[in-house]
């Protein structure tokens, strides 16, 4: 089976961690774009595009973020599957008419958060789980037509409208990723040490169940490319037989 070609849309700031990560995950052939410094793809020969975190706000009026939706919003007419992650979730909603604001808290460490259990993306993931988190953004409001997938008692932790999944928490974390964001954090001395506390093998493991989204996504991608075939084979028959008909 050929390898799928996903975009991976990088806002992450050149965090090399974010790209070890990503290009770990997702087993696929990855072309990666730097959003930060205006980079977006030149075409959408895709099979489907994933954008990542980052430590901007998808508010802020910068440059960048604007080439980023603006490229996300035609992708996504064109019938792109998505997946985007923590900053990536935020902005997709945006594209789609949701709202993003500041949560006014800071959410960091591992969470547990519950998802509907009818959901493709979180499929083989218990309905109660454990993931990374960092975020003090969130969906406040879902796009018109966007199912809720997930939440927990601080915002909600993933949507789904047609071909565009988004998810709040960061299947992609190892430790290494995790620690290096808590230590660069403007937290309190406590809190710091507390998360800090947290990020033990044993809790890494659990977290790890939350990487199948990944797995489900590229699997999701195959199905539509499948669908999309069979459509246009399925037209085509049919404009023949009309012209067989004439």
């Amino acid at each position: 089976m050929s390898h799928l070609r996903i975009a991976v849309l990088n806002a992450a700031h050149q965090d090399k961690n974010t790209t070890r990560n990503f290009r770990r995950e997702l087993d696929a052939s990855l072309s990666e774009f730097d959003a930060t410094d205006g980079t977006v793809p030149d075409d959408f020969d895709y099979d489907g595009a994933v954008v990542t975190g980052s430590r901007s706000s998808v508010y802020w009026d910068e440059e960048w973020i604007q080439s980023v939706k603006t490229w996300v919003d035609e992708a996504i007419d064109r019938g792109l599957p998505f997946l985007g992650v923590c900053w990536g979730h935020q902005l997709l909603a945006d594209v789609l008419e949701g709202t993003v604001d500041d949560m006014g808290v800071y959410e960091v460490g591992y969470s547990e958060i519950e998802h509907t259990g009818d959901s493709r993306l979180f499929e083989g993931i218990d309905e109660t789980f454990t993931a990374f988190t960092s975020h003090s953004d969130a969906v406040t409001s879902l796009p018109p037509g966007a199912e809720p997938l997930a939440e927990n008692e601080y915002s909600n932790h993933g949507f789904r409208k047609d071909r565009v999944f988004g998810v709040q928490f960061h299947p992609e974390y190892d430790s290494k990723t995790a620690r290096d964001l808590v230590l660069r954090k403007d937290l309190s001395e406590d809190r710091r040490e507390s998360i800090l506390a947290e990020i033990t093998p044993e809790n890494y493991q659990k977290s790890c169940e939350a990487k199948l989204v990944f797995e489900n996504f590229l699997e999701f991608v195959r199905e539509v490319q499948a669908e999309d075939v069979a459509s246009v084979a399925e037209s085509a028959d049919a404009a023949t037989r009309v012209s067989g008909s004439d």
